[in-house]
């Protein structure tokens, strides 16, 4: 068997260098291996020159600085070897075969078309992957050898239950799955910035039709990549039960935090922009995930509170109907200052605050007699609670503390009376 084995070995080796010998080793194959590297090189020294010219003439310019970063060189070499290749091949042709000269030409173009496809995507590395996988495929088509590769995968056959499905189809399945998944998102990403440029849809309303957007996407990618494959899509009845059933065990928090996100746009209750406060949590939300409520408060600090948590425990929304939020800032002076002056002296520090609203107007009243002093309680409106709700109160409340201490009122100071019983019986010696 090892005989066998060597053989074989031997064999191939053999097929393979009188293959080398034949496609290269020829006298005509090595002139067409040096014009290929004449041109190649030639073009390179030639473009060097082109390059400094075009940078020169309009490299101050950002979009000449963008095109040459991506890929202006490249572009222009594989151009240039093009028209090297065409011009040896037209040369050559009329006293030999130039059966190297049109792959590498070939080859150079099809790499120039698909790097040009590929250029104007941002992500560098999905635009390598791409470029890769394609043009691959596009050198073994031009050589002749994308067929019976296509061949030996199509008879390789997986079983898989009561199907058998070929490599080839697994293959396509999984490239078209690829394909179609980022063309979903890509559509998705574009249609929620359409949304959002429509100043009349409400910010839940956006959200919703950007989600189900998504999930539709995704579905259909899903199905009809599984179609490429060759499964009946009859078949996904089973695996749809299999999938509720470790849904409905394995998954239920994920789950269950999706539905609870569907539910919060539809009912409206939060929606990007509110100003909310939940568990400690005060914030602006910025969007609605599938699983999360993403909430940024005053200091920059980003929670992600799940969905379900939203509904289920205690969430004050400061915008909710509208913006209007009133703060209430009680304070106590003392029994020998003027009542209504410092009354007076309240709504004026609450009227020298920008953010405060005319209408309604500031008010302070009396809330009643402690056992220190007066209770007051100044009672303000604001209209923008996403920048803070405390800092206008400190804000008001240290006006206020000016204004008392130039006029001479007084805050009043916990009093407390302790009455000293002095009994005779105590006194007498025993």
């Amino acid at each position: 068997m090892g005989e066998d084995f060597s053989a074989k070995i031997m064999l191939m080796v053999t097929d393979a260098w009188t293959w080398v010998q034949t496609n290269f080793l020829e006298p005509e194959r090595l002139l067409e291996l040096a014009a290929i590297i004449l041109a190649i090189i030639t073009a390179r020294i030639g473009c060097n020159y082109i390059h400094r010219g075009i940078m020169k003439a309009f490299g101050d310019r950002a979009w000449v600085r963008k095109a040459d970063r991506r890929f202006l060189m490249p572009i222009l070499i594989a151009a240039v070897s093009i028209l090297l290749m065409w011009t040896a091949i037209f040369v050559l042709q009329p006293f030999m075969h130039t059966y190297l000269l049109s792959i590498s030409t070939s080859l150079y173009t099809a790499w120039l078309f698909i790097r040009l496809a590929v250029g104007m995507l941002a992500n560098r590395e999905l635009a390598k992957l791409i470029a890769g996988v394609t043009w691959s495929v596009a050198a073994l088509n031009i050589m002749g050898l994308l067929d019976p590769i296509l061949k030996v995968l199509d008879s390789a056959k997986l079983p898989l239950g009561e199907i058998e499905l070929s490599v080839l189809s697994l293959l396509t399945g999984l490239l078209t799955f690829g394909l179609l998944i980022w063309g979903a998102f890509a559509l998705s990403a574009l249609i929620e910035r359409q949304l959002k440029t429509m100043e009349g849809v409400p910010p839940s309303a956006r959200a919703l039709m950007t989600k189900v957007g998504k999930i539709v996407l995704v579905s259909l990618a899903f199905l009809i990549s599984l179609n490429a494959t060759g499964i009946d899509l009859t078949a996904l009845a089973v695996f749809g039960g299999a999938l509720g059933v470790g849904l409905g065990f394995g998954l239920q928090k994920v789950v269950g935090n999706f539905i609870s996100g569907i539910i919060l746009l539809v009912d409206r209750s939060i929606k990007p922009g509110d100003v909310i406060e939940t568990g400690g949590t005060y914030g602006t939300i910025n969007r609605l995930a599938a699983r999360y409520t993403s909430v940024i408060t005053r200091d920059g600090t980003e929670f992600l509170i799940p969905n379900e948590d939203m509904i289920t425990q205690p969430v004050v929304n400061w915008s909710h109907s509208h913006r209007l939020v009133r703060r209430r800032i009680p304070l106590q002076v003392g029994y020998e200052c003027d009542v209504k002056k410092a009354m007076a002296l309240m709504v004026e520090a609450a009227m020298e605050e920008k953010r405060t609203l005319r209408k309604p107007e500031p008010r302070t009243l009396m809330r009643g007699f402690g056992d220190n002093g007066i209770d007051l309680e100044l009672r303000m409106w604001i209209n923008d609670p996403q920048n803070g709700v405390s800092n206008i109160a400190s804000s008001v409340m240290l006006r206020i503390w000016d204004k008392f201490n130039a006029e001479g009122i007084q805050f009043p100071y916990p009093q407390r009376v302790v009455h000293v019983k002095n009994d005779a019986g105590d006194n007498q010696l025993g």
